[in-house]
């Protein structure tokens, strides 16, 4: 079961009042138009990319986007009052936290949330393969891998059954392109098949992100996607499908009942 009981105790820097919790990072953020930076990126029919294709391995994840280009401010790390206003935040909505210092202990963070035998899906995530929690899931490991379940099927001829094993498993594993320091959840897709169980499917959500990610308002999160993230995700597709990516679909987490969605965050940059 996944409750709150079962959490380690939190560094005393995380129980200071949120009222005397800020976001110390800032940075000047410029107007964007979503259309013309979606169009800029990718000049792709969206009907041509599958949802279900295959997912690569990390070396040619780095490979892929090893020659794309974006700024440095959405890869540093936030310093640690940053860090512990937005934990303080996201436990005022809802979700629980623990804070990981590296992929080793994220993995162990993550993964000992989830009992052996549960049905785990694996969303399309750069995060979970760096980390290695996608191999632990996927290959072998003590888990009803709901991605394995699912491609075993014919997307032709059984596609709502696809939607419906990835849609409502026990657990949902994946990462988000942005948290806001005041404690919201934003994540992009091309097709939204993750988004269902992110939103409601799932009976557990696990998402591990890179305290890159922390960002101080829902405006520069939107920024981050369209700059940043969709730019690398798009280079990633290319390499591996031969098609570019596009945001068809933006999921903001406001709220969200108490043990059902859990954070992992890491004080390494990692992700899109």
């Amino acid at each position: 079961m996944n409750t709150l009981a079962n959490q380690p105790a939190r560094p005393a820097v995380y129980q200071r009042a949120r009222s005397n919790a800020t976001c110390a990072r800032s940075s000047p953020i410029s107007p964007i138009s979503s259309r013309s930076q979606l169009d800029h990126v990718h000049p792709a029919d969206p009907e041509t990319l599958d949802a279900y294709a295959g997912w690569p391995q990390v070396p040619k994840v780095r490979t892929a986007v090893s020659m794309t280009s974006t700024s440095d401010r959405y890869t540093v790390l936030p310093d640690e009052a940053t860090l512990a206003a937005t934990v303080v935040a996201l436990e005022e909505h809802g979700f629980s936290v623990e804070v990981v210092d590296g992929f080793e202990a994220a993995r162990e963070a993550a993964l000992a949330r989830i009992p052996q035998g549960s049905s785990v899906m694996t969303n399309a995530s750069v995060t979970l393969a760096e980390t290695g929690i996608w191999d632990a899931i996927n290959n072998g490991g003590p888990y009803d891998s709901a991605r394995n379940r699912m491609f075993a099927l014919d997307f032709e001829t059984q596609a709502q059954e696809m939607k419906a094993i990835g849609g409502q498993p026990g657990y949902a594993l994946g990462s988000v392109q942005a948290v806001t320091c005041d404690g919201i959840l934003v994540i992009a897709s091309a097709s939204g098949s993750q988004l269902a169980s992110y939103a409601w499917g799932a009976a557990n959500v696990i998402l591990v992100v890179g305290a890159q990610k922390i960002v101080p308002t829902l405006e520069a999160a939107r920024e981050r996607i369209y700059q940043h993230s969709l730019k690398l995700e798009d280079a990633r597709a290319q390499a591996a499908y031969g098609q570019h990516s596009y945001v068809g679909k933006i999921l903001e987490i406001h709220q969200e009942l108490p043990g059902r969605i859990h954070l992992v965050l890491i004080r390494q940059p990692v992700g899109f």
